[in-house]
């Protein structure tokens, strides 16, 4: 028969440690605690004397860069647009164009003025070369007339000196008409030949005025030029095309706006605390996180420390003299270019936020 109780299991009951084994755990805790935390907080100093002590860095930092406005010279039509926007252009390439029929016919009406002008020109020259030449044969005229003079003046004589039954009235009176005539005639000759040297006086006064015809004629041509080659608008520099706001057939004026071209050169405006500033120098090297791409560290360095704060700087500068003062932290503006090229995988947009940790010591 089996027993109408089974027997009982006996196990392994757990008994408190003594006081004595508690107190030695409790003790060999505490140092590893004080080990952790020394460790915890050697590795904080270490890394804020690596990592955080030489910097300086602020999340107040944009890309920022030139933006040129593209204007026309010229008013008139547009006939074409050549770009579209967010397009890569390269210096000299075309952008858009004016109708240059108005152009063409002015520049061809500054050619034909100036044609004009350079005959005037050698006309006036020409001129000069044949008041010279009769003023020559003026001067000719005159030696040929004094000779006559003297002749005349000779034969009067001889017919004065000799006794009056040699020589009959009329033949003294003959040779007196002709000592007058000869000097008149002498005279004459004289008063051509200054009019001759008059006239080549006036002949060259005229050569300056038509010199400065066309020099003037010139000028005239060279703006036609300028006009006609201000009808084909190209790009100033390479850069990104943004904001066109041209069509084809608008009306535009001298000094509209029609586009803007971002150059491809770009640095950092980063708007560091004036208490950032105290080791800060130009040439510290920079490293470059831009919020676009994360994944992409870039290189740099501090190139010039604006001589200004921000808020003197801008379009109502504030007023410390008047009314109650609180300070407040100033921000100066750095200027952090890129040591690297641009990488056209990675475009940087003027405005991209990016933060720059300076090294500053």
């Amino acid at each position: 028969m089996k027993p109408d109780t089974e027997p009982s299991v006996v196990t392994a009951s757990s008994e408190p440690l003594p006081d004595g084994a508690s107190t030695r755990s409790h003790k060999r805790f505490i140092p590893l605690v004080v080990a952790l935390g020394l460790l915890i907080i050697g590795a904080a100093a270490v890394y804020y004397f690596l990592a955080v002590r030489p910097y300086e860095t602020t999340d107040d930092a944009f890309i920022d860069g030139h933006m040129i406005q593209i204007s026309p010279q010229v008013s008139g039509h547009v006939l074409t647009v050549l770009i579209d926007d967010n397009q890569l252009v390269k210096k000299g390439d075309p952008l858009a164009q004016i109708d240059p029929r108005d152009y063409d016919v002015a520049l061809t009406q500054a050619r034909a003025n100036l044609a004009a002008a350079q005959s005037r020109l050698a006309q006036a020259q020409h001129q000069v070369i044949v008041s010279r030449a009769k003023a020559e044969q003026e001067r000719a005229a005159v030696g040929v007339a004094e000779a006559e003079a003297a002749r005349a003046e000779a034969n009067l004589a001889r017919y004065q000196n000799v006794e009056s039954r040699a020589v009959s009235r009329e033949q003294v009176d003959a040779a007196i008409a002709a000592a007058h005539s000869s000097a008149a005639a002498l005279e004459e000759a004289r008063k051509k030949a200054d009019a001759s040297d008059a006239q080549i006086g006036q002949d060259q006064t005229q050569i300056p005025t038509a010199d400065a015809g066309v020099q003037q004629a010139e000028a005239v041509l060279r703006q036609a030029e300028l006009n006609r080659s201000y009808a084909d608008i190209t790009a100033p520099e390479d850069g990104w095309v943004t904001r066109r706001i041209v069509e084809r057939g608008q009306y535009v004026q001298v000094g509209q706006a029609l586009l803007a071209i971002v150059p491809r050169n770009v640095w950092i405006t980063a708007n560091f605390k004036e208490t950032q500033l105290t080791h800060m120098k130009p040439g510290q090297p920079v490293w470059i996180e831009v919020d676009a791409f994360p994944q992409r560290k870039f290189r740099g360095h501090v190139d010039s420390i604006q001589a200004g704060t921000g808020a003197q700087f801008s379009l109502l500068p504030p007023e410390n003299a008047a009314g109650n003062y609180v300070k407040v932290v100033q921000r100066v503006p750095v200027k952090i270019v890129f040591d690297e090229g641009e990488d056209p995988n990675f475009p940087l947009p003027l405005g991209a936020s990016v933060v720059p940790r300076v090294k500053v010591r």
